[in-house]
């Protein structure tokens, strides 16, 4: 049976994992008739948002582990326990926290730091030439993994493909029901919620992405 790592980065879109995003990946993986781990870094997250206001709790403190922690139901350990060789495939959902969390880019763009211990798995998955999927904002991730004009995509958003870019990839413009597939670096990615207007629309972006990266080998 196929095993799937799947690393999280908090809970909630604003500063945390996309809940719907992140939901929809663990059901695609059963669903293609796999399994999962859940991961997550045991850090602070960059801020904590409230996501009835949308403003920044100030003040207020919270674990990205322990967050996601809400999402994987209890069943989730620290990135640092996350063995490429235990594994088949990486997926990383979206939400802000990819880009917060797990490293900086909302915040600082291409000049943006990365969490050494997510971006030691997502390298060691890469180099293992296992495949491995990014939705939403965390091609972020990728470009800066896989590097050297590897294709991926966020969607449409010139800004953000832009950074991207500057981080080494090339980025491809992308429909909301689609995926980019780079075949030789063995990644997919998808838009998600970078352009979903409503939560079939990312359904159907996860479910593909999904679909897609069980299907390599």
């Amino acid at each position: 049976m196929k095993k799937v790592a799947v690393i999280l980065s908090g809970s909630g879109v604003f500063d945390g994992a996309e809940l719907h995003e992140a939901v929809f990946t663990l059901l695609a993986i059963e669903l293609e008739g796999a399994t999962y781990q859940c991961f997550a870094p045991d850090v602070n997250q960059l801020h904590v948002i409230n996501h009835l206001t949308g403003e920044v709790a100030e003040g207020e403190v919270r674990n990205v582990l322990v967050e996601s922690a809400r999402i994987a139901r209890g069943e989730i350990k620290p990135v640092t326990e996350c063995n490429v060789d235990d594994f088949d495939y990486l997926i990383l959902p979206g939400g802000f926290g990819a880009a917060k969390n797990l490293c900086t880019f909302a915040v600082d763009g291409d000049n943006c730091a990365f969490n050494q211990d997510v971006l030691s798995v997502c390298s060691a998955f890469a180099k293992a030439k296992k495949p491995s999927a990014y939705a939403c904002i965390a091609p972020a991730l990728a470009a800066k993994v896989y590097g050297n004009q590897t294709k991926l995509t966020v969607g449409n958003d010139t800004d953000t493909a832009a950074g991207l870019n500057a981080l080494g990839a090339s980025h491809v413009s992308c429909a909301v029901d689609d995926v980019v597939v780079d075949n030789t670096a063995k990644l997919v990615t998808t838009p998600a919620y970078m352009l979903a207007q409503n939560i079939t629309q990312a359904h159907s972006s996860i479910s593909k992405m999904v679909k897609t990266v069980l299907a390599m080998k």
